[in-house]
């Protein structure tokens, strides 16, 4: 085989230590060093002094961050590579071994890399994912909140919409604070709620314990710092967006996504699309097109292959926003599918479309285009209107079909 690179290194990734092969003509040199951040600077020395070309390793959980992160700031090309792409032959796994492979085949150009995005966007992306994980703290603190509230007898939640709204904060500080007159905490309703005052005073009869007490007490301090740290989280992330805003306001203009959401789409592809070469390799890294399986002429289970959790995630909770929203080309297409294949693959696909405009949005620089709820139909017209014919002369009419023009 031809050989691509003539100096290169491939390592085998591990906690505490990495063993690293270095490949030059017919010699090989394997060295073991820590993950110490002193190590990992005596590891690219070694690399520099033998004119290393490029580097390659394993995307081993997040222990080829701290590499990466060093080999990025000397600028040395390196790839990181998806495990199950470059097993080694089974009967020779030992990591001396690994780091050979590895070496030997991006040698000969036969590794690819994975997507990288660039230290701004990967800060991006971290603070993104954390302000997710305390929305999730949020939600399941509110959940422990409805659960000590049943376990009281106290059906809050069966007269108010949202147990964390604004009337609902202050009776559930009451109950926590001792108050047991219903009519009392009933009056605190606010707006429509007013009209429930009798309601509530029963959904609040109840018998809360002294412990409950303290547990309420705790779970509600516990969300208002939840509310803190997402609001701080929030304003960060909006600072670094701004150098994109343009690019995010583009894909908020896309029905079912908000600002929060195309926070996060930003914040895993990037806004350069240079690095998909279509918008069909961006759906297949991020998890949303259907899978190959077929043996013997037999097409199997076609089901979305593991991709990137955080945006198929994201975007599906948008699919079902968008579905459920009247005249628009995405809830056209989820009751068009949705009728013949089930509301969980009409979800998927109409997540599919999403992703596909938006890798068009921000390849071209475009705003999005809405092509309305009629869309289908359009595109069906003529035989829409020969089946409809034809059903009305099987019942013995007589049809004379003549087109009008819109609005006349």
């Amino acid at each position: 085989m031809e050989i691509i690179y003539e100096r290169c290194c491939g390592m085998d990734v591990h906690k505490d230590t990495i063993v690293a092969c270095f490949i030059s003509g017919r010699k090989k040199t394997t060295k073991t060093f820590s993950t110490t951040t002193s190590s990992l600077l005596q590891l690219v020395d070694w690399l520099k002094i033998n004119e290393c070309q490029y580097v390659a390793m394993e995307a081993t959980g997040a222990y080829w961050k701290p590499i990466y992160n060093v080999l990025e700031m000397e600028e040395m090309p390196t790839l990181v590579v998806n495990a199950q792409h470059i097993k080694a032959v089974p009967g020779r796994k030992t990591d001396v071994k690994d780091s050979e492979w590895i070496a030997d085949l991006l040698r000969h150009g036969l590794l690819n890399g994975s997507y990288i995005p660039n230290r701004d966007q990967r800060e991006l992306k971290e603070l993104v994912k954390y302000r997710r994980s305390l929305i999730q703290e949020r939600a399941r603190e509110l959940n422990r909140i409805q659960k000590i509230l049943e376990g009281a007898n106290i059906k809050l939640s069966s007269v108010v919409s949202e147990i964390d709204g604004k009337s609902s904060r202050q009776m559930l500080e009451m109950l926590a604070s001792g108050e047991t007159d219903v009519k009392v905490m009933a009056s605190k309703a606010q707006m429509r709620l007013k009209q429930k005052t009798s309601q509530l005073e029963e959904a609040l009869r109840g018998f809360i314990d002294n412990h409950q007490k303290l547990m309420l007490k705790a779970m509600l301090s516990h969300i208002d710092y939840l509310d803190s740290q997402i609001s701080t989280l929030d304003k960060e992330i909006e600072q670094r967006v701004l150098p994109i805003q343009d690019k995010v306001d583009l894909i908020d203009g896309i029905p079912g996504i908000a600002k929060r959401s195309a926070q996060v789409i930003v914040s895993q592809i990037g806004i350069n699309m240079d690095q998909f070469p279509t918008a069909a390799h961006l759906a297949s890294w991020a998890g949303l097109c259907p899978g190959n399986n077929e043996s013997a002429g037999k097409r199997r289970s076609g089901r979305t292959r593991k991709g990137n959790d955080m945006l198929k995630t994201t975007l599906i909770e948008c699919s079902k926003s968008a579905s459920h929203q009247n005249k628009t080309y995405f809830s056209a297409q989820y009751k068009r599918i949705a009728t013949r294949r089930g509301k969980n693959r009409a979800t998927t696909a109409v997540a599919h479309t999403m992703l596909t405009i938006i890798y068009q949005i921000l390849k071209n620089n475009l705003p999005y285009y809405e092509l309305g709820s009629d869309f289908f139909e359009q595109q069906r017209k003529n035989e829409i209107v020969q089946k409809s014919v034809k059903r009305l002369e099987s019942l013995g009419y007589s049809v004379t079909v003549e087109e009008t023009l819109p609005g006349a």
